[in-house]
């Protein structure tokens, strides 16, 4: 009984056999952060419809001019004014112009406005964003430098902007550069100062953890629904923009078809020709919805905490 105890004693205080390989293999997480992102999305019928349909429609819109019968700028003063037909599917305007082309031309152009100004915005307020929440030193400057900027309403340096320069793509592109980039850096600086100081990443730098794997790890899964949803904000805002400096004048020149040019046309003629200011206003109709509501359900399943 005494050696049978005594052998007990002693596998007691037996080290257990340890296998490396068995170790990494069993302790390994299968977990993606980017796959967890997509399957949460996924689930989400009413988004996953907006992305396809906003999809066909970009396509389908720089795809269009293969199916116009008219080029945009040919002028049929004889066909002036006509209502949507089997000819002229879109009507035609008081040129007689094929409202067709100019609509869909005008499509592509406010979308590549968009996507131009919101790559730059988000690029730009991520980085700005970035160094203005980490670098202590910073934020009292670039604090200073938003308040001045953003207690001016954003028309206003839009109008100079464009009143100043002369008409054209890159003019209204760097119009709607000079403020976009603050709402996104704002944004990135008071997430990046609430998380900064966190106990995980307290924990990281005490272990050693290099700053590349804090930032990947800790750091952009947190940023991400933020900047999603300030994109999918963003690219309608601009084409609203657009919209309303071409509704003053101040966007592009008038010989380029734009949404903007195409409802300030519109809205004059509305009450007799309807058609005019339908087709730009639904097209502009879809693009926002979509992008807002598409931008909330990625958002929302990019935030690592609806991840289970």
């Amino acid at each position: 009984m005494e050696n049978k105890q005594e052998l007990t004693q002693q596998e007691l205080f037996t080290f257990a056999e340890f296998d490396a390989e068995d170790a990494e293999r069993t302790g390994y997480s299968e977990y993606s952060y980017w796959r967890s992102v997509f399957r949460t999305f996924s689930k989400n019928k009413l988004a996953m419809f907006l992305v396809f349909t906003m999809i066909a429609l970009t396509v389908f819109a720089f795809a269009a001019d293969t199916f116009a019968r008219f080029d945009m700028e040919q002028i049929n003063r004889a066909d002036k004014l006509l209502s949507p037909n089997a000819t002229y599917w879109f009507g035609t305007d008081t040129l007689g112009r094929d409202m067709w082309a100019r609509t869909w031309y005008g499509t592509t152009l406010s979308l590549e406005i968009a996507g131009v100004v919101t790559l730059f915005c988000v690029a730009f307020g991520v980085v700005i964003g970035c160094i203005w929440g980490y670098v202590r030193a910073t934020d009292r400057f670039f604090t200073e430098l938003y308040n001045v900027i953003a207690n001016v309403p954003q028309t206003i340096y839009l109008i100079l902007l464009t009143y100043i320069m002369k008409q054209g793509f890159m003019t209204l592109c760097i119009a709607l550069c000079a403020t976009g980039w603050l709402a996104m850096a704002r944004n990135v600086r008071n997430l990046v100062f609430m998380i900064r100081d966190r106990e995980y990443n307290l924990a990281s730098r005490c272990l050693g953890t290099p700053l590349y794997r804090m930032i990947s790890k800790n750091l952009i899964p947190y940023l991400v629904s933020v900047v999603i949803l300030r994109m999918a904000l963003m690219v309608p805002q601009v084409i609203s923009q657009e919209v309303t400096l071409g509704y003053l004048g101040l966007g592009l020149p008038d010989t380029i078809p734009s949404l903007g040019k195409l409802l300030s046309q519109g809205r004059t003629k509305f009450q007799d020709f309807p058609y005019l200011l339908i087709f730009p206003t639904l097209i502009v109709s879809i693009i926002t919805i979509s992008f807002y509501l598409a931008g909330n359900a990625f958002s929302d399943a990019s935030d690592p905490r609806n991840h289970v």
